[in-house]
């Protein structure tokens, strides 16, 4: 994975194989999903609006070095891009979609989670949270905080300004329009999780509901 460089940007260019530890076979497209070309638009309630003057990033819980960024700050960090698929619970997959953002690395050694931490909590706006085990986190190199799709700043719809990427779960689990991470020592279910989807959300076992 990309290291956080203090003295500039990390510009990496990976193609993610998100099928790697769930698709022994090597098959790209998981069960009971479908091919599309566009990126269709879903989430619950409104888009919501982006101020750089107010907006801000925390990482906080079990971690060593709890931080906040502003935006201004948040962009100077260093950055990869991936090539990667992504799998909708509603059943659609879109192949090697482009993304920009910081790598999942610069959290690990800059926040240093302890060592009871096992599972994150990300928090978005209008009080949406995902949970996460830290270990699918760590095991997929496609992840990371990002603010750029095909070269250019995530549209609102997709989460702009920033949206966490894990391509090998459900997208669900990609949250939009993120502003926080928690770092936690047991799960607890996030907004869908609590509405009846799967704790996980693994496509190659097509996870959907518990």
């Amino acid at each position: 994975m990309a290291t956080w460089d203090p003295l500039g940007k990390v510009q990496r260019l990976r193609k993610s194989n998100p099928t790697r530890p769930f698709d022994p076979k090597g098959g790209r497209l998981p069960p009971g999903q479908y091919l599309t070309e566009k990126f269709p638009v879903l989430h619950y309630g409104s888009v919501p609006r982006f101020d750089a003057k107010t907006w801000d990033f925390k990482i906080w819980g079990l971690v060593e070095n709890p931080i906040r960024l502003t935006w201004d700050e948040f962009v100077r960090l260093p950055t990869m891009t991936v090539v990667t698929d992504i799998h909708c619970v509603t059943r659609w997959s879109k192949f090697d979609t482009k993304w920009e953002g910081v790598p999942w690395s610069w959290v690990m050694e800059m926040a240093k989670p302890k060592p009871e931490a096992k599972y994150i909590m990300l928090h978005s706006e209008h009080g949406f949270t995902a949970n996460v085990p830290l270990e699918d986190a760590m095991s997929d190199e496609a992840t990371m905080l990002a603010y750029k799709y095909n070269d250019l700043p995530l549209e609102p719809d997709h989460g702009y300004p920033l949206r966490f990427l894990l391509p090998h779960l459900y997208f669900w689990k990609s949250a939009k329009w993120l502003r926080g991470i928690e770092f936690m020592a047991t799960d607890r279910a996030g907004f869908w999780e609590s509405y009846g989807y799967h704790m996980h959300g693994d496509p190659f076992l097509e996870q959907r509901f518990s």
